[in-house]
């Protein structure tokens, strides 16, 4: 059933400003906002529940929105927006007229299992800004990871930016949250090699075998790997560098070690 809302003052709009906004709101409701047909159709694909779609009829046509209906296998509530409203709403300047409310998926480590006995694992700890969490779930994306884990996650990974910066990357990848301590023991326990991009005790990155199961794990910019980390990898592996500094963003790192991993595993 379709419904016209053409006021802020309607309570689906002011829950939708509190979806946006607020990380507590969304960990309360366990809803989040999507925004944009390509993140939408991804999220489905990716057995996200949706429930509502808001579109603007003047950026989005009925059509459009009934392809994205389409691909749902539950019923969604739809509703017109004005123009006004939609332009509060949304977080991009270039946009395609369509958010949608989903249902958060629980991510939490000691509920997750591993598809494969020979995995490829990219572990992030205590990620901070959306952008660089964005980049590396587009790097496990290109890469087709078997998993992604977020090791103390400083931020709510349903939060509007890291879905847009992760190009809808978010619903295409395998994802687990859980505390250092709590990762750490659960690689131990499946018996996955752990390599820290860290420079204390290390070695040349392209030096190692990753054809085993394997866990590549990468630490902020600002202060890199925890020393609980550090203490718990099987080898700690750099990449050489000839320029003046010492480092390089998270998600370059991240990608020159993940696609090495692959050349050995036959990817290239």
């Amino acid at each position: 059933m379709q419904n016209q809302i053409h006021s802020h003052q309607n309570d689906k709009i002011k829950f939708l400003h509190q979806l946006k906004e607020k990380s507590r709101v969304r960990k309360r409701e366990k809803r989040f906002i999507i925004e944009g047909k390509r993140e939408i159709t991804l999220a489905l694909q990716g057995d996200y529940t949706i429930t509502q779609l808001y579109y603007c009829n003047s950026i989005c046509s009925h059509e459009e929105v009934s392809v994205l209906l389409s691909i749902s296998k539950n019923q969604i509530d739809l509703f017109e927006i004005s123009l006004e409203i939609y332009q509060k709403l949304a977080y991009r300047v270039t946009t395609e007229g369509v958010l949608a409310v989903a249902i958060s998926k629980d991510m939490d480590i000691n509920k997750f299992s591993l598809a494969t006995k020979n995995p490829l694992i990219l572990i992030a700890e205590a990620p901070e800004k959306p952008g660089n969490i964005g980049a590396l779930l587009r790097t496990a994306d290109a890469a087709q990871l078997d998993a992604v884990f977020i090791a103390n996650p400083k931020t709510d990974l349903y939060n509007p930016n890291i879905i847009r910066s992760s190009v809808g990357c978010i619903f295409t990848n395998t994802i687990a949250t859980g505390s250092s301590q709590d990762i750490i023991a659960f690689l131990h326990h499946k018996q996955i090699d752990i390599y820290g991009a860290a420079l204390q005790a290390s070695v040349d990155y392209h030096t190692q075998d990753y054809t085993k199961p394997t866990a590549i794990v990468v630490g902020t910019e600002a202060t890199g790997l925890s020393d609980l980390f550090i203490k718990n990898t099987s080898q700690n592996i750099k990449i050489p560098m000839s320029g003046v500094i010492d480092s390089m963003n998270v998600s370059v790192a991240a990608g020159i070690l993940i696609f090495e991993a692959k050349r050995q595993r036959g990817f290239l």
